[in-house]
Order: C-alpha cells, then structure tokens, then sequence
C-alpha cells in the first residue's frame, strides 16, 4: 500500500513544534508584564536586529508595508515626486509610493534573478524630471545588483530605499548584509518569512542618526513628546507580543537559513539530473523544459525565502494544478505585475512595456522549501514535477 505524501507551501507548525515551550514562556511573560505595546522587548528586539544586521539602529513597526511607507514619509516623499521601483514584486513596493501621491516609476527585472534591471532603472531614471529615491527589492532572499543600484543614486543624488522583506539574513556581492548599505532597509515579519513572527510587524533599518530619530517619531503620530506633534506620522507600533516571538526566533535564523539552502541544493541536483539548467539560460534555448534559481557568485548569500523554478508558460498553471492534486502547495509570485494592476492604469503603463517582468509572471512556480521539508518530501516534489514535465 502506497503512503499518501502531503507537502503544504509552508508549513509553520513543524516550526513551532520545536519551539512550543519557549514561545509560550515568553508570550506569558509579556501578558504578566500587561506592557503590550512598544517597552523593552521592542527596545531588545530592534538592538538584537541592529546587530545581526550590521547597523546602527533598527526601528520596530507595524509591517513590512509599514516600513516602506515610513521610510518614504521619512525622506519627504509627496505629491509630484517619482520613486523608481520593479514591478516584480509584492504590491507594498509601489503601494507606499502612490499612497503618498508620488508616482510610481516601474522598471524591469534582469530575467536571471529575478531582481532589478540595472540597464532598465538607468533608462527610467533619465526620463524623470523630479525623481525622489530608488526601491530595489531583494527578491526571493536573493541580493539584487545593489552596488549598479548605489552608483545610479549617486550619479542623481537620490537615497536608496531596500525592500528586503524577503531578505534579512541575505548577503550581497560584497557579502554585507542587505539593508545596511542603503539610505535604509524595510524588513517584514510577516509569518511567512525566513523570520516570521505570529502576525503582522516590520522593521527599518539605517545607519542614518537623524533619520532614525524621525522613524521613531513619525511611527508614533508624528509625536514628540507625546502630544506635541511638529509633523503628522502614522499609527505603526511593533506589539511586544510579536517582538516577544521574534526575539525566541531570532538565534534559530542562521540555522534556518542553512536547512533551506540544504533543501534547494537538493532540488537543484534532482532536476539538474534530469537535464535541467539554472534561470541563467531562457526556456527558449531549449532541452529539458525547467530551469531553476541560478546560484550565487562571490560573496553572495541566498537565504531562499521562496524557491522558484521556471517552466513554459503553456503549461505552468496545468503542472499547479497537477502538483495540487497530489497534495503539493505552490504558489505563483507574481501573476499580474504591478504596471498592469487596475489601481495603476492611471499611470498608463501598457502591456509589453517590461517585457522580462511579464515573462516571469506566467513561468515562474514557487515550490516548499521550509527548513523542516524532509528528503522524502522533496524527492517526492521533484519526481511529480519531472514526470508531469516529460509528459509535454
């Protein structure tokens, strides 16, 4: 008799099975403590990721989302002004942009990382006439091109704001850290993350004294002191509940990181064995019809927040729906890029603009990679994705 084999996208109560006894004793003691909001385990925390991060301050917030928008507001970004971003990518990228009524200025990915186009932002970046700041976004866990990027906001004397949401822990060419090289660094701890807390919370990061000071005031209304309000902030309190979690996480992170890299080294061997390449040779040059993430040069480090593979676009949502049947979750990262959502049409992007984000958004395929995927399951993985494949 065959054992049925389930392998969900993620699956975070294996994690919290490891940790079960130590995540409640600190929840409990926050609830004794009756101090739910800000206090010292967000004090704690922010110092803790100061450190892992390599910079002088981090600032709690309610969100990844949170993060860019306060990391915007703290640089002075209004209406009329352009910011440059790609349109692969979560929809808070842009979305801290236009709520600010600033605009959006999409550019292309490289179709190798998935990351921004450098030759693309640099094109973008002439036709503004009042460009306010550059957003890469550290896609998947994976570095984008950040020293083409710094080169390009110097040269326009601009700040440099990294979504890493996907990406604490990732290191760049040089083998920093992402989010301490830029002006700042907005990090997620949405549950889903390498470093995910038990709901919604974010951080920013920066080695900025005075921007870190104002991160502070306008994350509490704009206020200082309490009150007395010189400028007009949000509402995005880190809850101690959440830094509670975060702080009981934060030195299992590495070990983490290591099992998901584990784990694609894996896939990679299994579909390498079946004549697959990696994303550096497009699907059109031909041979076995998947590619999966290129490996990274140097110094790089990818800490595989999603591990996305990359089949013909005729048959993606066929081989989704087949992985489905067989108990295997997916998800498709992301299916409409953002210069073709409807709450953008203003801005009169057409299809076919960005030819490389539009590719990706019908090929590409996130498969499980959580540090506590088994060989069985990951073996069972590969095997149903290759034999569907052969069968094309």
């Amino acid at each position: 008799m065959t054992v049925a084999i389930k392998v969900p996208l993620l699956d975070l109560k294996a994690q919290h099975e490891t940790m079960r006894d130590d995540i409640a004793a600190a929840m409990a003691e926050v609830v004794e403590s009756q101090w739910f909001i800000m206090g010292p385990n967000v004090s704690a925390l922010e110092e803790e990721i100061a450190q892992y991060a390599g910079v002088k301050h981090a600032i709690g917030c309610g969100s990844g989302s949170d993060a860019l928008l306060l990391a915007l507001m703290a640089i002075g970004v209004g209406h009329g002004d352009e910011v440059i971003c790609p349109s692969y990518t979560f929809f808070a990228t842009a979305g801290a942009i236009y709520r600010l009524g600033a605009k959006p200025v999409f550019v292309d990915i490289d179709p190798v990382t998935y990351n921004i186009c450098i030759d693309s932002l640099k094109e973008k970046a002439k036709g503004c006439t009042s460009l306010k700041a550059i957003i890469p976004v550290h896609l998947y866990g994976q570095a984008c091109d950040l020293t083409g990027v710094l080169e390009v906001a110097k040269e326009y004397d601009i700040p440099v704001i990294e979504d890493a949401a996907q990406a604490i822990g990732t290191k760049d060419e040089n083998g920093t850290l992402v989010g301490s090289r830029g002006t700042m660094g907005c990090f997620s701890f949405f549950p889903s993350k390498n470093l995910g807390g038990y709901g919604d919370g974010g951080i920013v990061t920066t080695n900025d004294d005075e921007l870190a000071d104002l991160l502070r005031i306008l994350r509490v209304h704009g206020s200082k002191p309490k009150y007395y309000h010189k400028y007009s902030g949000v509402n995005s309190r880190l809850d101690a509940l959440q830094a509670a979690v975060l702080r009981v996480k934060l030195p299992y992170l590495e070990s983490w990181h290591e099992a998901r890299q584990r784990n694609a080294a894996l896939y990679n061997e299994l579909f390498t064995a079946e004549g697959a390449t990696d994303s550096s040779s497009a699907l059109s040059d031909g041979g076995f019809p998947l590619r999966t993430p290129k490996g990274v040069d140097g110094n790089s480090r990818h800490i595989y927040n999603q591990y996305c593979i990359r089949v013909p676009k005729e048959c993606r949502d066929e081989l989704r729906a087949h992985l489905t049947a067989n108990d295997i979750g997916t998800e498709v990262y992301y299916p409409v890029p953002l210069h073709l959502q409807e709450c953008f049409a203003d801005l009169g992007c057409k299809e076919g603009e960005l030819p490389h984000t539009e590719l990706a958004a019908l090929e590409t395929l996130a498969l499980p990679i959580y540090p506590e995927l088994t060989e069985e399951q990951i073996r069972y993985v590969a095997t149903t994705i290759i034999e569907f494949l052969k069968t094309q």
